[in-house]
């Protein structure tokens, strides 16, 4: 098999692989560029970026905005050559402010979910940028191109599609979660190239779609480039890496995860999450017991009067390796992540696999 490259428009990526921009702070700069410097596309993610910096907690907003920048700098200059982009959730509060920072600091491109970005193209009009919306459905990838084609006389750059396996925040109901067979990552590329089929031929132009979710392996890449798909987002992965910039802790809790300690939780963001089980998910959502929170309305959906607990602050301690205060994130398939290795070394592997496939 002769391995495609990833084309976004005027970006070429030599290696097919999308890494998931993973928050609060287990991509930041320093596994973005050691992906990018391999050849795939390495992502930053725009949750909360300026957590561990001076002056985060007397004014979060503006530390955030001058994180994101600085981060997006620092992957630059360890990966010249390389392709860099940020993930910015719609559902946070500060999201025009996040794009257009993000813009100002040059970067390649922009991953957006949790919510519909309808208004991502006018934010990086004018820019070089290229704007990337993840989709759960080929329903929601035709409704922001109709969108976008209307109000912007644009489409996307390319689009993500997520499958039920993937972790973190998920776009699918709890019923559509306990029937992944009929939401699988190969039928919903099929779902997508269909659906946004009208608008590629009013365009011309073809519309890159990148599935995730669920990628372990080459063979996994392989089934849904087969199915259509141009490449792949795979985040799992790369947090058994020894350049992801998560704490030792918490790739252990990777590491040691089994296949029956990966839970379906319900964010305080309002929709369901995937996370590994640990005392703390017990803590909230088995015992209902409820954490001290110190809100600073940093999720649109999120109510603090309601919620057992701080997302962001769960997720940085997690960061951090306080798992006792927080929880990891995951994939269906990080029980079957078994050891740290190089990103050079994980990719080598997934290609050599996707070679053979």
């Amino acid at each position: 098999m002769i391995i495609p490259e990833l084309k976004i428009g005027n970006l070429t990526a030599s290696v097919p692989i999308i890494q998931g921009g993973m928050g609060v702070g287990i991509s930041l700069s320093n596994l973005a560029a050691a992906v990018a410097n391999c050849g795939a596309i390495g992502v930053i993610s725009g949750v909360e970026p300026g957590f561990n910096f001076e002056g985060y907690e007397k004014n979060k907003y503006q530390t955030n905005l001058d994180a994101l920048a600085y981060h997006i700098q620092k992957a630059k200059e360890l990966a010249p050559k390389g392709i860099i982009g940020v993930n910015i959730m719609t559902a946070i509060n500060n999201f025009d402010d996040m794009v257009r920072t993000a813009v100002k600091a040059k970067v390649d491109i922009i991953f957006s979910g949790a919510g519909l970005p309808m208004k991502l193209p006018e934010l990086v009009k004018g820019s070089m940028t290229k704007i990337a919306p993840i989709v759960s459905s080929g329903k929601v990838a035709q409704l922001i191109c109709r969108q976008w084609d209307k109000k912007h006389s644009y489409l996307p750059d390319a689009i993500i599609v997520e499958g039920p396996e993937a972790g973190g925040h998920l776009g699918f109901s709890l019923e559509q979660l306990d029937d992944i067979e009929n939401f699988s990552l190969v039928k919903l590329v099929k779902e997508v190239l269909e659906a946004i089929a009208p608008f590629e031929e009013k365009y011309g132009r073809k519309i890159p779609i990148i599935a995730g979710g669920g990628i372990h392996d080459g063979k996994d890449i392989g089934d849904v480039l087969a199915a259509g798909a141009a490449g792949v987002q795979m985040a799992t992965r790369f947090v058994a890496t020894h350049e992801c910039d998560a704490s030792d802790a918490f790739k252990q809790a990777y590491l040691d995860a089994a296949e029956g300690d990966v839970a379906i939780i319900k964010s305080p963001v309002g929709m369901p999450g995937r996370a590994i089980r640990n005392e703390f998910i017990n803590m909230v959502y088995r015992d209902q017991k409820r954490q001290d929170i110190k809100c600073i309305n940093c999720l649109k959906p999120c109510n603090p009067k309601e919620t057992l607990y701080c997302i962001a602050d769960a997720l940085i301690n997690a960061q951090k390796g306080n798992l006792d205060k927080g929880f990891a994130f995951a994939g269906a398939k990080v029980h079957m992540v078994n050891k740290i290795v190089s990103v050079r070394e994980l990719i080598d592997e997934l290609m050599d696999e996707l070679r053979q496939y």
